[in-house]
């Protein structure tokens, strides 16, 4: 975790003091700035809406990561978004469980065994 100093005016964080990880992709206002995108068409880059985050944060990760067909290229992608060996280890397992095509969900509140298919 880093100390960022504000580079938005608190426009999209509230903070003018330092900069704030915002909307569902967690991103800081200057890295939206550079990566934020249009995702629903409607003429607003906005990183609390979840269609512009996404496609965003896409963008984002494929540019820091190189080929995302290839183990190194995830791995230098989620460093880049958050620089924790941790973090990317817990990535990298939720991956394989979204993988598997299956999502396991007993023990989570309302849940009665998995979601999705197994291959």
């Amino acid at each position: 975790m880093a100390a960022i100093h504000d580079s938005d005016n608190g426009a999209w964080d509230g903070d003018r003091v330092w900069d704030r990880a915002v909307g569902p992709a967690q991103f800081i206002p200057s890295t939206w700035r550079r990566w934020g995108s249009d995702g629903n068409g409607d003429g607003v880059c906005d990183p609390h809406q979840i269609d512009d985050a996404w496609p965003a944060a896409g963008r984002y990760l494929c540019a820091a990561g190189g080929d995302p067909t290839r183990g190194t290229g995830i791995r230098r992608a989620v460093l880049a978004y958050n620089h924790s060996d941790a973090y990317l280890e817990l990535v990298l397992s939720w991956m394989r469980v979204y993988g598997n095509g299956a999502v396991p969900t007993a023990g989570l509140p309302g849940g009665r065994g998995t979601v999705g298919h197994a291959r």
